[in-house]
């Protein structure tokens, strides 16, 4: 591995903890302007301290984070499809590399749909992607769509999803959790991130899913309805990185939420 591929997953997966949080805000670009990221530099400017990495479209990026924040980001680069249309899988690559580079990405992003009608045009838009990111020393995260067919987040379709996308050459993939999930991460020789996936009844339902990933192997999460659409977003985000970089448990995590958010309340009472 190139110093520059070597130097940008340093900014995606912390060199000190071998792990990752990363912090989603791309849903807009297919699914609406999703509550609580309607106004996306609204919901991105107090979360980025807390944020190993985002992803997010490069529109986005560019209205929506000031460039001397700092942030690393991983940009979603497939697209072309949307939530009223007849195929989500009918994707298509919507950035060129050239554009990436432009906006010193820490990697690029996208979906692959397999067993859909368009399986292999998603595959072969990995490979290329890929292909490109090795050129050009910027590593790939390849991200095991489902579409609206939410029911097939079983171990042995994400097994599947996950190896085609590492044999492609995708260095890190982007998963659901599920059960026997331990089966999905070692049957996968690069790292893997979690999804949030919709957004969970309870912040506990939230730190018990990203502590059962990790411990099964996950080296961290990529999350965003489970975070910011929170009443407490800058606390519960930094209650998941307490269990991904610090290794707490579910409940030590909850208990450093409520701490966070008590604090939170008393700034804005005296304020």
């Amino acid at each position: 591995m190139d110093w520059g591929m070597k130097s940008r997953m340093a900014r995606i997966i912390n060199p000190d903890t071998g792990k990752a949080v990363m912090l989603a805000f791309d849903h807009g670009y297919f699914l609406r302007p999703t509550h609580r990221l309607e106004e996306p530099r609204k919901t991105i400017e107090p979360l980025l301290p807390y944020a190993d990495t985002i992803m997010l479209t490069r529109g986005v990026l560019r209205s929506s984070v000031d460039p001397e924040s700092r942030a690393n980001v991983v940009l979603r680069v497939s697209g072309g499809t949307s939530i009223v249309g007849a195929d989500l899988s009918n994707e298509g690559l919507t950035t060129s590399f050239k554009d990436a580079i432009r906006l010193n990405v820490a990697g690029v992003g996208i979906s692959v749909f397999v067993g859909s009608e368009y399986e292999r045009q998603t595959l072969l838009n990995l490979a290329e992607l890929v292909n490109q990111g090795e050129e050009y020393g910027i590593p790939v995260l390849g991200i095991t769509a489902v579409g609206k067919e939410l029911e097939k987040r079983d171990a042995r379709y994400l097994s599947l999803c996950c190896r085609i996308c590492a044999e492609l050459g995708t260095h890190i993939v982007k998963t659901y959790f599920c059960e026997d999930f331990e089966k999905v991460t070692t049957s996968c020789p690069v790292p893997i991130v979690i999804a949030g996936g919709p957004k969970l009844e309870t912040e506990m339902d939230v730190f018990e899913m990203t502590h059962s990933a990790i411990e099964q192997g996950a080296i961290g999460v990529d999350m965003g309805r489970n975070i910011w659409q929170n009443d407490h977003p800058v606390a519960m985000l930094r209650a998941i990185r307490s269990i991904v970089h610090e290794n707490n448990s579910p409940k030590q995590a909850h208990d450093f939420f409520l701490t966070v958010r008590e604090e939170e309340s008393r700034k804005v009472a005296s304020a």
